[in-house]
């Protein structure tokens, strides 16, 4: 997980505090004994010190972010934006093995369908069994930790959403911590059977959709159990990811062995180094595809404007040498709101908006566009094929468009 959410603890307390929170977790606790008191500071120690797991358990996915009901993704239903959108409603279960940074399956359960996502060094497969569809790739020298085989998804294999864990997200709603954010500990909670401190960020401003991201830190492991986030004017949380069952065991090593079936399409990706080029699952001939599990623009700091980079665009959206298009940022923390550029993917999304019958009924026609809204996140498709997004209110979005 990216350690750059410490940066707003005092530096010189960030050695002290890691090792103080490593020699803590290293005590063994009795069952249904409490869990020994911390600070915020403590907590993200613990997490800091956790190292890459082995694990395997069962993660439950619930949404209640106000999108329209949408048809289960199966075979029935082949839709790419059905699978985006019915994966970020409703309730959806995974299985996620874990060994070490370079061993990661995670099997998404659909209704009459699985989706699975399998790493095993550099080698990654991603399948559908939905259409028997599968995507390999070999990642370059420097990918870097678990985490990256979401950044590989494709498309065309089916794999529209791969759900994250709850240590991924943490880290990026962490990453978007600053001293001006409230971070606390609430009295302890039990996930999968394991008690875990409850660190509460909270932003302090009213410009944001989001209220609060409570995330669940196992006592023992530092290890993120949970993830729940929380919408202003929501009693119920908008969007929570939680393991239900977990051991810490390693899995069997024939879990990360993947094969396709018998008549399975297989499409050989290639993946360039990075900064070199556009990774594949984030640009299609169709446009850009952002991660439909929790949208990017979710995490206020996700495209800060010093960290776009050259591959952030997708190679179709920039014609033969034109000067490459690059979104931008305005506001900061929380309240960003990030503009991408009229362009041939841009184009085409506006395109899907306005011709997909599941995308028409989750996005409301506004003046100048189509805003495709959510409890935490906006999304708005102007007219003339720019792209407006972030966890703020819808008026913030419709305002800097007409500024620009």
């Amino acid at each position: 997980m990216t350690r750059k959410w410490l940066r707003w603890m005092p530096a010189a307390a960030v050695p002290a505090v890691i090792a103080a929170a490593a020699l803590a977790g290293s005590l063994p606790a009795s069952a249904g004994d409490p869990l020994p008191a911390k600070t915020p500071q403590e907590v993200l120690a613990l997490m800091a010190q956790h190292a890459a797991p082995s694990l395997s358990g069962t993660l439950e996915q619930t949404s209640e972010i106000g999108l329209p009901e949408i048809p289960k993704a199966g075979p029935t239903s082949s839709s790419g934006a059905a699978a985006a959108l019915e994966l970020l409603s409703g309730p959806h279960t995974a299985r996620v093995f874990v060994d070490g940074t370079s061993k990661m399956r995670v099997q998404v359960l659909d209704r009459l369908a699985e989706r699975n996502a399998v790493r095993s060094g550099d080698q990654v497969w991603l399948y559908s069994s939905r259409d028997n569809t599968a995507t390999h790739l070999t990642l370059p020298a420097d990918a870097g930790r678990h985490e990256d085989v979401g950044q590989y998804k494709h498309p065309g294999a089916g794999m529209d959403g791969v759900m994250p864990t709850p240590e991924d997200l943490a880290g990026r709603f962490l990453a978007a911590a600053d001293p001006a954010t409230e971070i606390s500990v609430l009295p302890e909670v039990n996930v999968a059977g394991r008690a875990a401190y409850n660190l509460v960020v909270t932003p302090r401003t009213e410009g944001t959709l989001i209220a609060s991201v409570a995330i669940a830190v196992d006592g023992q492991s530092g290890l993120p159990l949970s993830v729940e986030l929380k919408a202003r004017g929501q009693s119920e949380p908008a969007f929570k990811l939680a393991f239900t069952s977990l051991s810490l065991e390693a899995p069997d090593a024939s879990l990360f062995a993947f094969s396709p079936p018998p008549g399975a399409t297989v499409k050989e990706v290639e993946v360039p180094a990075h900064g070199t080029g556009s990774r594949p699952g984030h640009s299609t001939e169709g446009g850009v595809v952002p991660d439909p599990a929790v949208p990017e623009s979710v995490v206020p700091d996700a495209v800060a404007p010093e960290s776009v980079a050259p591959d952030a665009v997708a190679p179709d959206a920039v014609a033969p040498d034109a000067v490459e298009v690059r979104p931008t940022v305005t506001g900061t923390g929380w309240e960003s709101v990030v503009e991408f550029p009229a362009s041939a993917a841009s184009a085409e999304a506006g395109a899907m908006m306005s011709s997909d019958p599941l995308l028409q009924q989750a996005a409301v026609a506004v003046p100048g566009g189509r805003l495709f809204s959510t409890a935490v996140v906006n999304v708005l498709f102007t007219d003339d094929g720019r792209v407006f997004a972030g966890s703020v209110p819808a008026e913030r979005l419709l305002t800097a468009a007409a500024a620009r």
